[in-house]
C-alpha cells in the first residue's frame, strides 16, 4: 500500500528526527508498510546515535519480588494474591540481601524491587529496605517501583507523594522503573486496572519525581483490548510530560501474557503490531533517548528484530523474574545468547549501566565473557563459591 504524499512527508520528517503529530503517528501506525516504518525508525535511531549507531546495549539485573500481597487486583496480573489469602508470601530482609549478593556476584549492576501493593507497607518499609541494600551494596543501583507504588505507600503513611519520593530517594532509591503505567488513557486503564490511580495521576507523580531529580523509564502494556488510537494516545501523554521534564530515560513497551489471569487471553497483540509500535515509538518520541525491545514477552527472535525497527537496547539478562512469567512468559536467555543475538543483528553488543553508559563494549568476539552462570530466571540464592558478601551466609539451595 503506497503512502499519500502527506504521510510520506511525515515519515521522512520523523526519520530525520523531526516531530510528527499524534494524528500523523496514528495514520502511519495504521497504514504505513511495515518495512517502510522500520527503515524510517532505524534512520531516526542512527541519526540520534551518530558515532555509536553500530552499538546495541543490554544490562544485567535482578527483579527482587518482596511480596505478592496486593490490594489492587489488576485483571492482567497472574502474580498477586489477595492480602488475606493463604497464597500470600513476603521475603524477609536477609533473603532480599542474599539475592542482592548473588546479583553482584554475577556482575549485575541493578535491581528492580517489585511486588504487590501490600496493605501494611508504607514509606517506612521501603526506607528500611533501600537503606539496608545501599549499606551492604553501595554500588548496586536501585531502579525500582513506579508511580502506583508511590501513590499506595503515601496513602498508607499519610504523607504526600512528594514526601514519599523524597524519603525513599534519600534512603537509596536511584530511579523509578516506570512500573504501573500499563495503559494511560482512561478507558483501557479502567478496564484492566480499575483500582489503580488514573493515567493522568501516574504521569503527575512521575513529573514530580523528575522535578526532584529522580529520573525514570516509561512503559506500556499492549494487547489487553486497547485500540490503535489509545496506543498512540499513551505515547502522546508520555511525550507531553517529557517535553516539560526530560526525565524519562527510555520507553519500554511489552505485551500482555495470557495465562492465569482474569483476562484469560481474550485479546493479545501480534508480533507485527509490536514491531510497528516499536517503530512508531522511535519516530514519535523524539524527546525520549532510548527504545527497548522486550524479548522476555515477545521472544528472542522478535527482540532481535526490534533492533531493526528503532530499538537501541535489548533489555536485560534478568537473573530473576516472577511477574510476567506467572502469566505465561516462557522465554529464557543468558548473557552469551543476548550478546550473540545483538551481534547477529549486525550490531556491536555493549553492557550498559542503568543510565545507559557503556560499561563493556564487546568489540571482539574472542574477548566475550565466558561465565555461563549469568542466566535469566536464576532461582538460586546460593551460587556455589559465592563471595560477593560472604557474611550473609549464602544458603545451600538444595
Amino acid at each position: 500500500m503506497a503512502l499519500s504524499a502527506q504521510l510520506k512527508s511525515a515519515l521522512d520528517r520523523a526519520a530525520d528526527g523531526g516531530r510528527i503529530s499524534p494524528e500523523e503517528a496514528l495514520e502511519l501506525y495504521r497504514s504505513a508498510p511495515l518495512h517502510a516504518l522500520g527503515r524510517a525508525a532505524d534512520a531516526a535511531r542512527r541519526k540520534r546515535y551518530a558515532g555509536t549507531e553500530h552499538i546495541a546495549t543490554y544490562i544485567i539485573e535482578r527483579n527482587i519480588n518482596y511480596t505478592n500481597a496486593c490490594v489492587t487486583a489488576c485483571k492482567f496480573c497472574a502474580f498477586y494474591a489477595a492480602p488475606k489469602s493463604e497464597d500470600v508470601w513476603t521475603r524477609d530482609l536477609d533473603d532480599i540481601l542474599r539475592r542482592c549478593a548473588e546479583t553482584v556476584e554475577l556482575g549485575g549492576t541493578q535491581i528492580m524491587f517489585q511486588g504487590g501493593h501490600h496493605p501494611d507497607y508504607g514509606v517506612e518499609y521501603y526506607e528500611q529496605h533501600f537503606s539496608a541494600i545501599k549499606a551492604a551494596f553501595p554500588h548496586l543501583v536501585i531502579h525500582s517501583l513506579g508511580a502506583s507504588e508511590i501513590e499506595h505507600m503515601a496513602r498508607i503513611s499519610g504523607v504526600s507523594a512528594e514526601e514519599a519520593i523524597r524519603r525513599i530517594h534519600a534512603a537509596g532509591l536511584d530511579s523509578f522503573a516506570g512500573a504501573g503505567a500499563e495503559l494511560l488513557p482512561e478507558r483501557p486503564r479502567k478496564a484492566i486496572a480499575p483500582l489503580k490511580e488514573s493515567g493522568e495521576r501516574w504521569l503527575e507523580i512521575m513529573e514530580t519525581a523528575h522535578g526532584l531529580g529522580v529520573e525514570s523509564t516509561s512503559t506500556m502494556l499492549m494487547g489487553t483490548g486497547e485500540t490503535n488510537a489509545e496506543r498512540i494516545e499513551h505515547l502522546r501523554m508520555i511525550r507531553d510530560v517529557q517535553d516539560r521534564t526530560g526525565g524519562f530515560r527510555a520507553f519500554i513497551p511489552y505485551t500482555y501474557q495470557p495465562e492465569n489471569n482474569h483476562l484469560k487471553g481474550r485479546t493479545q497483540a501480534t508480533i507485527f503490531e509490536y514491531l510497528r509500535l516499536i517503530a512508531i515509538a522511535r519516530l514519535f518520541l523524539d524527546n525520549v533517548a532510548h527504545i527497548q525491545g522486550s524479548w522476555l514477552t515477545t521472544g528472542k527472535d522478535v527482540g532481535q528484530l526490534t533492533l531493526h525497527y528503532g530499538a537501541d537496547d535489548l533489555g536485560s539478562v534478568m537473573l530473576e523474574e516472577n511477574v510476567v512469567s506467572s502469566a505465561g512468559a516462557k522465554h529464557r536467555s543468558n548473557r552469551l545468547e543476548l550478546i550473540s543475538l545483538i551481534r547477529s543483528a549486525g550490531r556491536v553488543p555493549a553492557q550498559r549501566a542503568t543510565t545507559y553508559e557503556h560499561l563493556v563494549v564487546h568489540e571482539d568476539p574472542a574477548n566475550d565473557p565466558v561465565d555461563d552462570r549469568v542466566v535469566s530466571h536464576l532461582s538460586s540464592t546460593a551460587i556455589e563459591g559465592g563471595t560477593a558478601h560472604p557474611e550473609l551466609k549464602l544458603l545451600d539451595a538444595r
